[in-house]
């Protein structure tokens, strides 16, 4: 994976905006491996099994059309390195740290969660996803650029402090948010719109009035021992932290209009009250019409209209800072033109740099519209930060 593209330099100096990409190839060498979806488990009788979804083509899939497709001329690409131990304290306990070092030190071929394998090559990979989005922040934090978009994997959102979860060993935006605060940041907000919820970062910074964390995604509730959280509205934080998580549990089917519709009452009043000197978007595009891993239906067009609302709230409160940190997102094809959309939003380009192959979805955003004006209303009678004056 070549981390040059040939035509940058005759555009990056006429484009007002560019996107830092920060990418490792010794992330493709997780393998998840194969069986009925992410069970690796073969029951004998398929003739052919699928590979688990959080594999390397997915994201290669994801370097191939930053580098090929429209949007290259505004990527710069910056290799990725991997965390160092002492790093990962921050965000996790040194126990749960020291037991993914020992199942790394015994061979792997550990299952730690459904669907959660840490195989050979996986713990490499983890510290690169991890040290990559490290990386990625602290270009922001250097001044070296304001927009920043970490392309890794494995994801991160769903490991918590002290366990795995949902695919997930380390959380990558996590392990950022701590490095922003720790760098003189004062507040940071963390908008994920991955179809799951960010359990992971909310239960990092569950205690927290320092970082505001808001979560969009389809209404699962928990999925066992591994992920307890429901991701409910009244899961707001403890102590000091009250208030300062914020999840919008949306109906299945929420599409463009509805997500709209969430981003524009919900996030972004939020957003402004909390006046973050910081915004970090964890984007999966498994939230997209056509993911096997979701229910939703976003197309090209509303991730594009995610990333003009999320960058419009970061020249107002960040001084136009943002950083992206990839996630899900497990349809081989549709997901890199979800994430070409995603940054053509940070473009303020007039018109789609890039057609919608399969665009047309139906939608129906009552149900939507009707659930958002319901956590609306909540929010403004529970939330002491959103209550009105």
């Amino acid at each position: 994976m070549a981390l040059t593209n040939p035509n940058s330099s005759m555009y990056s100096s006429s484009s007002e905006v560019k996107i830092d990409v920060f990418w490792h190839e010794g992330m493709l060498k997780h393998d998840t491996g194969t069986g009925v979806f992410d069970t690796i488990h073969d029951p004998g009788f398929l003739e052919i099994l699928e590979k688990h979804p959080e594999n390397s083509d997915r994201v290669k899939n994801m370097v191939s059309i930053l580098e090929k497709g429209p949007i290259s001329p505004y990527i710069s690409w910056h290799q990725g390195r991997a965390a160092l131990i002492p790093e990962l304290y921050s965000f996790h306990t040194p126990d749960y740290i020291n037991e993914l070092v020992e199942i790394d030190k015994a061979g792997g071929k550990k299952q730690l969660c459904s669907g959660t394998i840490l195989n050979p090559g996986s713990w490499d990979a983890a510290l690169l996803a991890a040290g990559t989005t490290l990386k990625a922040m602290q270009n922001i934090m250097d001044g070296h650029g304001k927009i920043s978009y970490s392309l890794v994997r494995p994801p991160g959102h769903h490991a918590q402090p002290t366990r795995a979860d949902g695919y997930c060993f380390l959380n990558n935006a996590g392990l950022a948010v701590n490095l922003a605060l720790n760098s003189g940041c004062k507040r940071v907000v963390v908008i994920d719109i991955d179809v799951h919820y960010g359990n992971g970062t909310a239960e990092g910074f569950y205690e927290s009035e320092n970082v505001l964390t808001i979560s969009l995604h389809m209404n699962h509730g928990t999925w066992g021992s591994s992920h307890p959280q429901n991701g409910s509205i009244d899961e707001l934080g403890e102590g000091k932290g009250f208030g300062f998580n914020l999840n919008i549990p949306l109906p299945n089917g929420s599409g463009d209009q509805g997500y709209r519709y969430a981003m524009n009452e919900l996030v972004v009043p939020a957003v402004e009250k909390f006046e973050p000197c910081m915004v970090v978007l964890v984007v999966g595009q498994d939230s997209s019409a056509f993911d096997p891993n979701g229910r939703q239906c976003l197309t090209m067009d509303g991730y594009r209209e995610i990333g003009r609302t999320v960058k419009k709230l970061a020249d107002e409160h960040s001084s136009g800072q943002v950083l992206i940190v990839q996630e899900g997102g497990y349809h081989l094809t549709y997901s890199a033109y979800c994430l070409h959309a995603t940054l053509e939003g940070f473009l303020s380009c007039p018109d789609p740099l890039l057609s919608d192959p399969i665009a047309y979805y139906p939608e129906d955003e009552a149900l939507t519209v009707k659930v958002v004006d319901s956590i609306k209303k909540y929010w403004v009678n529970n939330v002491p930060f959103l209550k009105q004056d």
